[in-house]
């Protein structure tokens, strides 16, 4: 993603559209829009021409610049999981590895990233009750390797809001819930994690489409992106009156929520009645 908003932005310095930049490279306009995206490998030699086509003639921006093109060829190390990873879930990934704040939304289960072993054993059997053991044990794998975003030298910040229905439903028995309550408790209490609650007694709330994630970047060039997963596919959404909506939607499920303080001891009150 990096790499396509440089480019993109050396493209439209240069006043060169898109079908120009895909002639040069003996591609299709799509192709360009797929490489500006972030959402396609990249070959050096199309680099080095399109670099050439935008007038870019410093030697050290072109070696920079394809030096940043080999770096996001190289595979994640979510690539060993490729035999049960479907390629739209590849992509979030790769994105929620590079983010530097992670705001979602979950109406009925704990957030992936905050979720105990045995709880996320219990999610993903719900989802593929006909796999073997082993393809389960790679998929709980999976997501206990992306907990160790939080475990990072500057870990991801992540800010959850949560439906009570994810706190109340009894996934995996009574005792695996209690588990998951007891570590997400604890997880309140990292400087990096914030959790918030909405209670069935404040009604309905504005996420009437259910759950959904938006991803933040360091980088100031990189956009925010809105991650909605369905049932075999998901959606991506970057263009900024989408994202905008959902920053809406997103702040005011927070001022509907329980302050962190007040989650803090509304999970307590749960635990205590288990």
């Amino acid at each position: 993603m990096m790499l396509g908003s440089r480019l993109r932005q050396l493209r439209e310095a240069a006043k060169v559209t898109p079908e120009q930049a895909g002639y040069e490279i003996r591609a299709s306009r799509s192709k360009i829009s797929r490489m500006e995206n972030g959402r396609v490998s990249f070959k050096d030699r199309d680099i080095a021409d399109l670099l050439t086509l935008y007038g870019v003639a410093d030697e050290q921006v072109r070696q920079a610049t394809l030096e940043l093109a080999r770096r996001a060829n190289v595979p994640g190390w979510w690539a060993m999981y490729s035999d049960i990873l479907p390629d739209w879930f590849e992509m979030y990934l790769g994105l929620e590895s590079s983010a530097a704040v992670i705001r979602t939304f979950e109406l009925q289960f704990v957030p992936g990233l905050l979720q105990t072993e045995d709880y996320a054993r219990a999610v993903t059997v719900l989802g593929h009750k006909a796999a073997p053991t082993s393809e389960i044990d790679r998929r709980v794998a999976l997501r206990m390797r992306r907990q160790q975003v939080l475990r990072k030298a500057e870990p991801t910040r992540i800010w959850t809001v949560m439906d009570e229905a994810a706190l109340r439903r009894p996934v995996g028995g009574r005792a695996v819930m209690h588990a998951q309550l007891r570590h997400l408790a604890q997880a309140t209490t990292a400087p990096h994690v914030t959790v918030q609650v909405v209670p069935f007694g404040h009604g309905g709330h504005a996420a009437a489409g259910g759950s959904f994630s938006i991803l933040r970047f360091d980088q100031p060039d990189l956009p925010d992106v809105v991650y909605i997963e369905q049932l075999t596919s998901a959606l991506y959404l970057e263009n900024r009156q989408d994202v905008d909506n959902y920053h809406e939607v997103m702040n005011q499920l927070s001022t509907d929520a329980l302050t962190p303080a007040d989650t803090a001891a509304f999970i307590e009150g749960i635990i205590a009645d288990t």
